[in-house]
């Protein structure tokens, strides 16, 4: 996978890493020969701009996703959306055709927060919602977003000089010079990532809105000490402890209303040898409902749960809210607008509420937005195994381009 994966086994493509630069290296070539400028923006997204036509000044329709990924990611998660992004874009300068609005195409990097503590840091600079205090972070091996943006500037300083532009962006104090005008609206053509149109045998689904979620940043600390000498009940064992927690948040989760879920995804124990007691524990909890108030009321539960843990185990918890996103509804006017392209190529349409999040929950508080779900085979996804029919791609393009038309004549 290499250059485009940050580990020879498998695909992980980190925010501002060599692979991110590569990959974005590569799109820029892609959305050029399509028909569009490209530029980097201050939080370091790629754009490609394809001008509407004469005499209009309409906004720009935005169409996006992300190409930043998990560890041992799936191909198609986030960077399919680009890609059909970049094709509806080549289709119109193929037949000459240009909208009564500009279309830009953005490829946003850090949607999926595997190389910082938060998600989502580039689109919500977009958006202007991201709070300053979220870019002091660091990555897990110490380096900071500062740091690594000015080690991306260098990394794509190459091909940006190739094409005789300097870069739009500069260090950490820009970020949010992101922000943008609002556009027309915004797009964003996704896999599913879950088994409901797979299992309906359906290629398309309309998207009415996304779950509200929340991120915690976990740390549980007791009394390190050796394991052949330490009695049982003398113990201060935080990874005991961070166990008891995990199961925990499950057994809450479960006993939830309707879609509610969390997930412990990240634990790290310290110091991690096998002849010592765990001192330290961190871990990571992700609760997600599409109903706000579920999700809220089970986040008050665990977190009170985690400080009756620590006091019966005489530890410390604490818990740091490192992610809140609300809850967030599709424009029902663009939303009925997909799904009549959707019907126009004789496909079912299937409106469901996504689980997981997405560039566009953020893109909200700027713009109308719209989405659009793709098939992926057995709902898998966040996994190598994950797949999408390539009909399945080629029915969401041409669903693409009859939302433009439609949204053409709304102008």
């Amino acid at each position: 996978m290499a250059p485009y994966s940050d580990t020879p086994d498998g695909l992980f493509r980190g925010y501002l890493t060599p692979a991110y630069a590569a990959a974005q290296e590569a799109v820029a070539g892609w959305m050029i020969e399509a028909g569009m400028t490209v530029s980097i923006d201050a939080a370091a997204n790629l754009i490609g701009r394809y001008e509407g036509g004469p005499g209009f000044a309409a906004p720009p329709l935005l169409i996006g996703s992300h190409i930043d990924s998990v560890r041992d990611a799936g191909r198609y998660d986030g960077p399919l959306g680009v890609m059909l992004g970049i094709e509806a874009v080549a289709a119109l300068n193929a037949a000459g055709r240009r909208p009564d609005f500009p279309i830009e195409v953005i490829a946003f990097g850090d949607e999926e927060g595997s190389r910082f503590p938060a998600a989502m840091l580039t689109s919500r600079a977009v958006a202007g919602t991201l709070d300053p205090a979220a870019l002091a972070v660091a990555d897990r091996d110490g380096v900071t977003l500062h740091e690594a943006l000015a080690a991306y500037r260098r990394l794509v300083a190459g091909w940006q000089s190739k094409r005789e532009e300097e870069p739009a962006f500069g260090g950490i104090a820009d970020f949010g010079s992101a922000r943008r005008a609002a556009p027309l609206a915004y797009l964003e053509v996704h896999i599913e990532q879950g088994p409901v149109l797979d299992a309906e045998g359906l290629a398309l689904g309309v998207v009415t809105g996304i779950a509200a979620q929340l991120r915690y940043q976990v740390g549980v600390v007791g009394v390190a000490g050796h394991a052949g000498t330490t009695t049982m009940a003398l113990r201060r064992d935080a990874l005991a402890a961070a166990a008891e927690a995990v199961l925990m948040v499950e057994r809450v989760a479960r006993s939830g209303a309707g879609d509610l879920v969390a997930t412990v995804g990240r634990l790290l124990a310290v110091p991690g040898a096998a002849n010592v007691i765990p001192g330290r524990v961190d871990f990571t909890i992700d609760i997600r409902s599409g109903d706000q108030g579920v999700r809220d009321a089970a986040a008050t539960a665990i977190l009170a749960e985690l400080d009756a843990i620590a006091a019966r185990r005489c530890i410390s918890i604490s818990a740091e809210r490192v992610q809140n996103l609300a809850a967030s509804a599709c424009d029902p006017g663009l939303t009925d607008r997909l799904a009549e392209a959707v019907a126009a190529e004789g496909l079912p349409v299937r409106r469901l509420v996504s689980g997981a999040g997405h560039d566009a929950m953020v893109m909200a508080a700027l713009c109308p937005t719209a989405m659009l779900f793709i098939r992926c085979v057995a709902g898998i996804s966040h996994n190598p195994d994950e797949h999408v029919d390539p009909a399945d791609a080629d029915a969401a393009l041409q669903a693409m381009l009859g939302f433009i038309d439609r949204l053409g004549e709304a102008v």
